[in-house]
């Protein structure tokens, strides 16, 4: 399974409208895994993240305010890069496991950026 990515904005009634992507765009957030052993890892949560972690334990619902702070969040991962690659389990090199997060962290990115624009949030569930 699948960590996905999504744009969502609130309706006036509370509910979330998940925003339509076409089928061949990729919105991997990560293995499943990764909610515990990237995410919601001691290394990322030394480094200060606090919605990231949150996958550790559920799904992430970044509201519209709280996507700024999300942006954040992936640009000190990407500036730990190496480290966080080397420091969080993943059954491949560490390498393939770098690109692997550089990549979740660039569609994370792209999908904030997305929900900025609109004054949605973003899901990754």
């Amino acid at each position: 399974m699948s960590l996905l990515v999504e744009v969502f904005v609130r309706e006036p009634d509370g509910t979330i409208r998940i925003l339509d992507v076409p089928d061949d765009v990729y919105r991997s957030g990560g293995f499943e895994s990764w909610r515990k052993t990237v995410w919601g890892s001691q290394f990322v949560r030394s480094l200060g993240a606090r919605l990231l972690p949150v996958l550790a334990e559920g799904d992430l619902y970044a509201e519209a305010g709280e996507v700024p702070e999300l942006l954040r969040e992936v640009a000190l991962l990407r500036t730990h890069l190496d480290a966080l690659a080397v420091g969080t389990e993943h059954p491949r090199t560490v390498e393939e496991h770098r690109e692997g997060i550089a990549d979740r962290l660039r569609i994370i990115e792209e999908s904030a950026h997305k929900a900025l624009e609109i004054g949605g949030g973003v899901l990754i569930w």
